[in-house]
């Protein structure tokens, strides 16, 4: 099976078991995640956009590329370039520690992105947030959009949180536990990624720019 039948078998079970969602889906079309393999680039341009707008982020991503000739820096690159070059291109001294921090990790394979497609869930998780500005929310974007994971649930996305309240009339944003309790009730798994999608979708907003509020 595809990944584009995955989704539309994802569409369909959620449809049949949430009659909340159903209209949300109903109005926005197929879901439109796409994933990919340029998982080290993925990662490094997360921590570059932290708590950036998409345009902000965009050009200081440029300017780190011109230091490159160009093209996305191979981790030893990134390792040897002088920390000033970098914050000169505009990333802050954190963001200049967690992308080397990063590529330390690609290099001695602590993060194996060999074998990252096919990791389970929480072993990834637990590789990514090792790195240094990766947390939890982080790891579920990059498994979402980058991988395709269609089984996570991003408990801690702001977003996904004011979803939940309006779409299931809640007095106030639910905490991870009743995300999960609501997702239980209306049989969203294996498809919590799609669900989420569809979450965000209802506030009008785009997931593929992914809220900068959280690492």
């Amino acid at each position: 099976m595809t990944f584009q039948q995955q989704l539309r078998q994802a569409e369909q079970h959620l449809v049949q078991n949430d009659k909340r969602l159903a209209p949300i889906i109903a109005v926005s079309g197929p879901c439109r995640i796409k994933p990919h393999t340029d998982h080290y680039g993925e990662l490094v341009g997360s921590i570059v956009g932290q708590q950036l707008s998409t345009k902000a982020a965009a050009t200081i991503w440029q300017r780190v590329l011109t230091l490159f000739n160009g093209r996305m820096p191979r981790p030893e690159q990134l390792i040897l370039v002088d920390d000033q070059k970098l914050r000169d291109a505009g990333l802050s001294w954190a963001k200049v520690k967690y992308v080397k921090d990063l590529a330390q990790h690609v290099l001695d394979k602590r993060l194996d992105l060999e074998h990252i497609s096919t990791m389970p869930n929480e072993q990834l998780i637990e590789q990514l947030t090792a790195v240094k500005g990766l947390g939890e929310w982080s790891a579920h974007m990059f498994m979402m959009f980058g991988l395709g994971r269609l089984d996570i649930l991003p408990v801690g996305d702001l977003g996904i949180r004011k979803a939940v309240m309006n779409l299931y009339n809640l007095n106030q944003m639910p905490d991870p536990a009743a995300i999960v309790t609501i997702a239980n009730q209306n049989n969203w798994h294996p498809y919590e990624s799609i669900a989420s999608w569809y979450l965000w979708q209802s506030l009008d907003n785009n997931p593929q720019k992914k809220s900068r509020h959280s690492a």
